[in-house]
């Protein structure tokens, strides 16, 4: 099945970006409304006009700027912060002196909240305060003297910045965990893949190169026993560790990460469902008999694609432990919520505990070609052997797919 790459970008704190975009707009309207409601109160109303006239200017052309953070570099910051720090130093050059004491509002007001949440978002706690305890100087100094309202907003301010960048530092943390923990299950999803694709081809034919140079002898003997060496590896390294990561990427400037995922691509694949007879008759030969429903038995196309895989590998099994001269069985049974298949041979049966040990060893025949499709379709596979009267394979696969094949 062909495949495409999609660039997926995932990022937490691009709704807090959002926000404070709005939020600068709104609070920089609401400083210059309560201006106009005091203006006559003002002993020098054309500093604070002045100031206006910048600080929409500013809030206006910066917009940009903290629509995410990779364009909320240092530099602004650091002017969005002297913008706003301005206005608090401005506000005892415009404003009366009784009016500031009695606890009236800055120029900026609650403006300034937005450079210090910037600094929160853009480098998390530590920006944060830094940020916050510049503002709150500024506030002394502004009020020449600590009252209680004064303290009061200093206090918001320092609590709630460094309490946002706190959260926007551990939403990055959960979010390179839950990058990485999907990028170790796509990677050892494909080993397994690979693994059954391996097990149904370049496996068994090592293992038969090997048989027959054995039985050959001489130079051919020579070419079986590098073949089982060549086995031996090959199952190991299909059954090994994990695979390393090196899809993962974090881009700091941006803020957020990336990761590829890889999807099935529309075009390749046939549209609706398929017949699942038409990819079993090809098993039907003089030893291996199929017996279907005469109606067709339609299944998606990955599903139907997998669970002939499994009947093959089922039937590979019966050649190579029974014998070329095995017979075997096919039932296909088209059930109202799913499709079973059942696989059953004449063979001697498989002796207690051989499939654990098999596993053990690296021969994953059961566990990956076939257990393991059917995991990724949402099925099961039951196996069933009674030593001297042969095994039997169960094979169900739900109609709509709650596996993970269908949603890759």
């Amino acid at each position: 099945m062909a495949k495409r790459e999609r660039v997926m970008r995932m990022s937490v704190e691009q709704p807090l970006w959002r926000a404070l975009t709005a939020y600068r707009v709104l609070t920089m309207f609401y400083a210059v409304g309560l201006f106009a409601t005091a203006y006559d109160s003002f002993t020098h109303p054309w500093v604070a006009v002045t100031y206006f006239a910048v600080l929409f200017v500013w809030t206006l052309a910066t917009l940009p700027r903290v629509a995410g953070a990779v364009h909320c570099t240092k530099p602004f910051l650091a002017a969005d912060l002297t913008v706003a720090l301005t206005g608090i130093l401005l506000t005892r050059v415009a404003d009366a002196g009784p009016r500031i004491d009695a606890g009236g509002p800055t120029l900026p007001s609650i403006w300034t909240a937005g450079a210090v949440l910037a600094f929160a978002i853009k480098g998390g706690w530590r920006w944060a305060a830094f940020a916050s305890t510049l503002v709150a100087a500024a506030n002394l100094v502004e009020r020449g003297a600590p009252t209680r309202d004064t303290v009061h907003n200093v206090i918001l301010v320092w609590v709630a910045s460094i309490a946002i960048g706190y959260v926007v530092e551990v939403a990055r943390a959960s979010e390179r965990t839950l990058a990485r923990a999907l990028e170790i299950e796509a990677a050892t999803r494909e080993r397994e893949r690979l693994a059954r694709d391996i097990h149904d081809g370049v496996l068994q034919v090592l293992a038969m190169v090997q048989r027959r140079g054995s039985a050959l002898g001489g130079e051919a003997g020579e070419l079986g026993r590098m073949a089982g060496e060549q086995e031996v590896a090959l199952r190991t390294l299909v059954s090994g560790g994990m695979v390393p990561l090196s899809r993962v990427s974090e881009d700091a400037a941006l803020g957020a990460l990336v990761r590829a995922v890889d999807e099935p691509d529309d075009e390749a694949d046939p549209v609706g469902p398929v017949d699942l007879r038409s990819l079993l008759a090809p098993y039907a030969t003089a030893r291996v008999t199929l017996s279907e429903p005469g109606a067709p038995v339609p299944l998606a196309p990955a599903a139907a694609r997998e669970l002939a895989a499994a009947v093959g590998a089922a039937l590979d099994n019966v050649r190579r432990h029974v014998g070329a001269d095995a017979r075997a069985w096919i039932l296909v049974e088209d059930e109202p919520d799913e499709v079973v298949v059942t696989v059953r041979d004449d063979g001697p049966g498989i002796p207690e505990g051989r499939l654990p040990q098999a596993e053990g060893e690296g021969r994953l025949g059961v566990a990956l070609s076939i257990r393991g499709r059917l995991r990724d379709l949402g099925g099961t596979a039951e196996l069933v052997s009674v030593p001297g009267q042969g095994t039997e394979v169960e094979l169900k696969v739900p109609k709509v797919s709650r596996g993970r094949a269908s949603t890759r």
